[in-house]
Parts: structure tokens; sequence; C-alpha cells
């Protein structure tokens, strides 16, 4: 789930992963035609750690 994300993210080159909520990145993840978990483990600490690995591949 991070990986699609973060290569999802440089489609989106004009967004800043610090200014996403969570809410709004939470409806990004499930929106992916890759994520085929249960939205119900898309938490608070899976979409911190794609929010951290977000920003780790644009440094």
């Amino acid at each position: 789930m991070n990986v699609a994300l973060v290569q999802d993210g440089k489609a989106l080159p004009d967004v800043d992963p610090l200014t996403v909520n969570f809410v709004e990145l939470r409806d990004w993840v499930l929106a992916l035609d890759t994520f085929d978990d249960d939205p119900a483990h898309c938490g608070e600490k899976i979409l911190e750690a794609i929010q951290m690995a977000w920003i780790e591949e644009l440094d």
C-alpha cells in the first residue's frame, strides 16, 4: 500500500505530503486501483507510515 501511493504521489508533484490530512490521504489510498485490503485496516498508524514514505521519497 505504501509503495503504490508513493508511486502515485509522483503524479501529484504539486502536493506537499506535509499538508495532506489523514482523511484526505485515506480517501486517496482507498481510491487506488491496487488497494485490496479491508478499509478498516487503513488507520492512523498506517496513514502516518504512508505519509512518511511519501516524504522520504521526495527527499
